[in-house]
């Protein structure tokens, strides 16, 4: 059995929810969890529970930007002229641009 951890409001997280993800569903969560900087959990509560989440700059953040964007730019070369991108690829780059405008106006104190 897992050890008991508390949240950033002192409280017991003792309570297990578990649920199914189709296999691109994960690594679309996956993706969002690295570019955030936050644990998985700490990811899924936030969004289950409707909060904002903020991203902090860090070396495991800027690393997984770094790869998140080469993983795009595989799969841009990959895409022949004209043909349609795929709805996952084009959130994917979404979230990068959202992660990475987020830090710039933190950065910059706007």
């Amino acid at each position: 059995m897992s050890a008991k951890n508390l949240d950033r409001h002192n409280r017991w997280r003792s309570k297990t929810i578990a649920f199914r993800m189709s296999p691109q569903e994960v690594d679309i969560l996956d993706s969002n969890v690295r570019l955030s900087g936050l644990t998985k959990q700490d990811y899924l509560c936030a969004r289950a529970l409707q909060q904002q989440i903020t991203v902090v700059g860090n070396p495991r953040v800027y690393k997984a930007l770094r790869n998140e964007l080469a993983a795009v730019l595989d799969e841009l070369k990959r895409i022949e002229a004209g043909a349609a991108v795929h709805d996952d690829l084009l959130d994917r780059i979404d979230q990068i641009n959202i992660t990475l405008y987020g830090m710039k106006e933190r950065k910059n104190g706007l």
